[in-house]
Protein backbone atom coordinates (compact mmCIF):
# COMPACT_ATOMS: atom_id res chain seq x y z
CA UNK A 1 0.00 0.00 0.00
CA UNK A 2 1.46 3.24 -0.84
CA UNK A 3 0.11 6.93 -0.34
CA UNK A 4 1.22 10.20 -1.11
CA UNK A 5 4.57 10.33 -3.20
CA UNK A 6 5.48 6.67 -3.64
CA UNK A 7 5.95 6.69 0.55
CA UNK A 8 5.18 2.58 1.62
CA UNK A 9 2.67 2.12 4.80
CA UNK A 10 3.78 -1.37 4.59
CA UNK A 11 4.60 -2.96 7.42
CA UNK A 12 6.71 -6.38 6.75
CA UNK A 13 7.31 -7.63 10.10
CA UNK A 14 4.92 -9.37 12.39
CA UNK A 15 4.79 -10.12 16.11
CA UNK A 16 4.48 -14.68 15.14
CA UNK A 17 2.67 -13.80 19.08
CA UNK A 18 -0.05 -11.42 18.90
CA UNK A 19 0.56 -10.59 14.77
CA UNK A 20 1.14 -6.99 15.55
CA UNK A 21 3.53 -5.47 12.30
CA UNK A 22 6.08 -3.35 12.15
CA UNK A 23 7.62 -1.31 9.74
CA UNK A 24 11.05 -2.02 11.17
CA UNK A 25 12.58 -5.01 12.28
CA UNK A 26 14.03 -3.34 15.33
CA UNK A 27 10.88 -1.93 16.73
CA UNK A 28 9.47 -5.62 16.40
CA UNK A 29 12.69 -6.71 18.05
CA UNK A 30 11.87 -4.69 21.52
CA UNK A 31 8.24 -5.61 21.43
CA UNK A 32 6.95 -7.35 24.43
CA UNK A 33 3.91 -9.27 23.16
CA UNK A 34 3.71 -11.30 27.25
CA UNK A 35 1.51 -9.85 29.57
CA UNK A 36 1.39 -10.38 32.87
CA UNK A 37 -2.08 -10.76 33.91
CA UNK A 38 -1.83 -9.99 38.04
CA UNK A 39 -0.09 -6.22 37.26
CA UNK A 40 -0.48 -5.65 33.35
CA UNK A 41 3.56 -5.55 33.14
CA UNK A 42 4.82 -6.55 29.76
CA UNK A 43 8.12 -8.71 28.80
CA UNK A 44 9.76 -10.00 24.83
CA UNK A 45 10.13 -13.82 26.08
CA UNK A 46 7.77 -16.50 27.25
CA UNK A 47 9.83 -17.88 29.73
CA UNK A 48 10.89 -13.57 31.19
CA UNK A 49 7.01 -13.94 31.60
CA UNK A 50 6.84 -17.53 33.53
CA UNK A 51 9.93 -16.35 36.12
CA UNK A 52 7.97 -13.32 37.02
CA UNK A 53 4.96 -14.53 37.58
CA UNK A 54 6.63 -16.35 40.49
CA UNK A 55 6.04 -13.44 42.23
CA UNK A 56 2.08 -13.38 41.99
CA UNK A 57 1.76 -16.86 42.60
CA UNK A 58 4.85 -18.05 44.88
CA UNK A 59 5.30 -20.84 43.35
CA UNK A 60 9.08 -22.18 41.65
CA UNK A 61 10.72 -19.48 43.49
CA UNK A 62 13.90 -20.24 44.74
CA UNK A 63 13.72 -19.56 49.07
CA UNK A 64 16.29 -18.46 51.08
CA UNK A 65 17.16 -20.82 53.73
CA UNK A 66 17.71 -18.55 56.77
CA UNK A 67 14.78 -16.18 56.44
CA UNK A 68 12.46 -17.75 53.32
CA UNK A 69 12.54 -15.06 51.38
CA UNK A 70 11.44 -15.73 47.64
CA UNK A 71 13.84 -14.88 44.54
CA UNK A 72 13.07 -15.93 40.75
CA UNK A 73 16.86 -15.57 40.23
CA UNK A 74 19.79 -17.74 41.53
CA UNK A 75 22.55 -14.85 41.44
CA UNK A 76 20.14 -12.97 43.09
CA UNK A 77 19.38 -15.24 46.06
CA UNK A 78 23.15 -15.93 46.12
CA UNK A 79 23.49 -11.95 46.71
CA UNK A 80 20.74 -12.00 49.15
CA UNK A 81 21.90 -15.07 51.32
CA UNK A 82 25.32 -12.90 51.66
CA UNK A 83 23.40 -10.61 54.00
CA UNK A 84 22.88 -13.65 56.34
CA UNK A 85 26.36 -15.46 56.44
CA UNK A 86 28.12 -11.61 55.90
CA UNK A 87 30.76 -13.12 53.84
CA UNK A 88 32.80 -10.93 51.44
CA UNK A 89 33.92 -12.91 47.93
CA UNK A 90 34.96 -10.11 46.33
CA UNK A 91 38.42 -8.85 47.45
CA UNK A 92 40.46 -5.38 45.58
CA UNK A 93 43.47 -6.59 44.36
CA UNK A 94 44.89 -2.80 45.45
CA UNK A 95 44.34 -2.35 49.11
CA UNK A 96 42.79 -6.19 49.87
CA UNK A 97 39.15 -4.83 51.47
CA UNK A 98 36.22 -7.17 50.18
CA UNK A 99 32.75 -6.91 49.54
CA UNK A 100 29.99 -8.66 49.23
CA UNK A 101 28.60 -7.79 46.12
CA UNK A 102 30.88 -7.54 42.69
CA UNK A 103 29.25 -3.74 41.80
CA UNK A 104 30.39 -2.51 45.40
CA UNK A 105 34.10 -3.50 44.50
CA UNK A 106 33.79 -2.15 40.67
CA UNK A 107 32.46 1.23 42.76
CA UNK A 108 35.49 1.17 45.18
CA UNK A 109 38.02 0.36 42.69
CA UNK A 110 36.98 4.34 41.25
CA UNK A 111 38.40 5.46 44.27
CA UNK A 112 41.73 3.82 43.56
CA UNK A 113 41.84 4.78 39.89
CA UNK A 114 41.51 8.83 41.35
CA UNK A 115 44.87 7.48 43.91
CA UNK A 116 46.70 6.47 40.92
CA UNK A 117 46.45 10.01 38.86
CA UNK A 118 48.15 11.32 42.02
CA UNK A 119 51.30 8.74 42.08
CA UNK A 120 52.95 8.90 38.49
CA UNK A 121 56.30 8.63 37.68
CA UNK A 122 57.95 10.97 35.57
CA UNK A 123 58.66 7.38 32.80
CA UNK A 124 54.48 7.23 32.87
CA UNK A 125 54.06 4.50 35.32
CA UNK A 126 51.56 4.53 37.78
CA UNK A 127 51.31 2.83 41.03
CA UNK A 128 48.35 2.70 43.94
CA UNK A 129 50.64 4.46 46.56
CA UNK A 130 53.38 6.75 47.13
CA UNK A 131 55.33 4.22 48.86
CA UNK A 132 55.52 1.80 45.85
CA UNK A 133 55.90 4.77 43.54
CA UNK A 134 59.30 5.81 45.58
CA UNK A 135 60.45 2.38 45.34
CA UNK A 136 60.29 2.19 41.76
CA UNK A 137 61.55 5.84 41.75
CA UNK A 138 65.00 4.85 43.32
CA UNK A 139 65.20 2.11 40.71
CA UNK A 140 66.25 5.41 38.04
CA UNK A 141 68.32 7.31 40.08
CA UNK A 142 69.58 4.46 42.25
CA UNK A 143 72.07 5.41 45.10
CA UNK A 144 72.85 9.19 43.40
CA UNK A 145 71.96 11.81 45.59
CA UNK A 146 69.60 14.91 44.55
CA UNK A 147 71.74 17.87 45.74
CA UNK A 148 70.31 20.73 43.81
CA UNK A 149 66.91 22.29 45.24
CA UNK A 150 64.59 24.41 43.67
CA UNK A 151 64.53 27.87 45.46
CA UNK A 152 60.53 28.09 44.31
CA UNK A 153 59.00 24.65 44.81
CA UNK A 154 61.32 22.50 46.67
CA UNK A 155 61.85 19.96 44.17
CA UNK A 156 65.56 18.65 43.89
CA UNK A 157 67.71 17.87 41.03
CA UNK A 158 70.80 15.70 40.63
CA UNK A 159 72.37 17.86 38.79
CA UNK A 160 72.99 22.17 38.16
CA UNK A 161 71.99 22.21 34.78
CA UNK A 162 68.53 20.16 35.23
CA UNK A 163 67.80 22.79 37.99
CA UNK A 164 68.61 25.85 35.94
CA UNK A 165 66.24 24.43 33.02
CA UNK A 166 63.27 23.87 35.99
CA UNK A 167 63.45 27.46 37.31
CA UNK A 168 62.85 28.52 33.70
CA UNK A 169 59.21 27.05 34.04
CA UNK A 170 58.77 29.13 37.09
CA UNK A 171 60.57 32.38 35.46
CA UNK A 172 59.24 32.47 32.11
CA UNK A 173 62.85 32.86 31.22
CA UNK A 174 63.81 32.05 27.39
CA UNK A 175 67.03 32.26 26.09
CA UNK A 176 66.94 30.04 23.12
CA UNK A 177 66.12 32.35 20.50
CA UNK A 178 65.54 30.75 16.82
CA UNK A 179 67.54 33.06 14.54
CA UNK A 180 65.15 32.13 11.63
CA UNK A 181 61.82 33.67 13.02
CA UNK A 182 62.90 34.74 16.35
CA UNK A 183 60.57 32.61 18.42
CA UNK A 184 62.01 31.80 21.58
CA UNK A 185 62.01 28.69 23.68
CA UNK A 186 63.04 28.31 27.93
CA UNK A 187 64.86 24.24 26.33
CA UNK A 188 67.33 24.41 23.78
CA UNK A 189 66.05 21.12 22.83
CA UNK A 190 62.54 22.46 22.02
CA UNK A 191 64.93 25.21 19.61
CA UNK A 192 66.43 22.29 18.10
CA UNK A 193 62.92 20.95 17.45
CA UNK A 194 61.65 23.96 16.23
CA UNK A 195 64.12 25.12 13.82
CA UNK A 196 63.32 21.52 11.45
CA UNK A 197 60.04 22.73 10.77
CA UNK A 198 62.34 25.44 8.90
CA UNK A 199 64.55 23.30 7.21
CA UNK A 200 62.00 20.14 6.81
CA UNK A 201 64.73 17.98 8.20
CA UNK A 202 63.62 14.79 9.61
CA UNK A 203 66.58 13.17 11.21
CA UNK A 204 64.96 9.96 12.76
CA UNK A 205 63.92 7.64 9.89
CA UNK A 206 61.52 4.44 10.19
CA UNK A 207 64.12 1.46 9.40
CA UNK A 208 60.85 -0.60 8.58
CA UNK A 209 58.80 1.78 6.42
CA UNK A 210 61.31 4.34 5.35
CA UNK A 211 59.12 7.43 7.18
CA UNK A 212 60.67 10.77 8.55
CA UNK A 213 60.46 11.96 12.20
CA UNK A 214 61.24 15.55 13.38
CA UNK A 215 61.60 13.91 16.93
CA UNK A 216 63.14 10.56 18.22
CA UNK A 217 59.68 10.43 20.54
CA UNK A 218 57.59 10.44 17.79
CA UNK A 219 59.93 7.77 15.87
CA UNK A 220 59.26 5.72 18.71
CA UNK A 221 55.49 6.25 19.48
CA UNK A 222 54.99 5.79 14.91
CA UNK A 223 57.27 2.32 15.40
CA UNK A 224 54.69 1.08 18.40
CA UNK A 225 51.46 2.19 16.65
CA UNK A 226 52.39 0.75 13.31
CA UNK A 227 55.11 -1.97 13.22
CA UNK A 228 55.99 -3.27 17.17
CA UNK A 229 52.66 -3.60 18.81
CA UNK A 230 54.39 -2.59 21.74
CA UNK A 231 52.71 -1.47 24.87
CA UNK A 232 55.02 -0.67 27.78
CA UNK A 233 52.48 1.79 30.03
CA UNK A 234 50.35 -0.84 31.99
CA UNK A 235 47.34 0.28 34.13
CA UNK A 236 48.61 -0.69 37.52
CA UNK A 237 45.01 -1.89 37.92
CA UNK A 238 43.35 -3.91 35.26
CA UNK A 239 46.63 -4.44 33.34
CA UNK A 240 45.63 -2.79 29.98
CA UNK A 241 48.82 -1.44 28.27
CA UNK A 242 49.25 1.37 26.16
CA UNK A 243 51.34 3.01 23.77
CA UNK A 244 51.94 6.30 25.35
CA UNK A 245 52.17 7.30 29.26
CA UNK A 246 49.44 8.75 30.70
CA UNK A 247 46.78 7.75 27.53
CA UNK A 248 45.45 5.55 29.70
CA UNK A 249 43.99 8.29 32.68
CA UNK A 250 41.26 9.08 29.33
CA UNK A 251 40.49 5.22 28.21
Amino acid sequence: IKTGEGASTEKPHQCSVCEESFLKLDDLNIHKPYLCDQCGQTFTHFYTLKTHRSIHTGENLLRCSYCGRGFTQKTSLATHILTHTKEKPHQCSVCGQRFARSESLKKHKRIHMEEVRHHMCECGKSFPDMKRLEVHARMHYKSLEKKYCCSYCGRMFLRDGDLKSHQRTHTGEKPFVCAICGKSFAQSGNLRVHQIKHTKERPYPCTVCDKGFTTSGSLKVHMRRFHTGEKPYVCSLCGKGFIVPKSWLFA
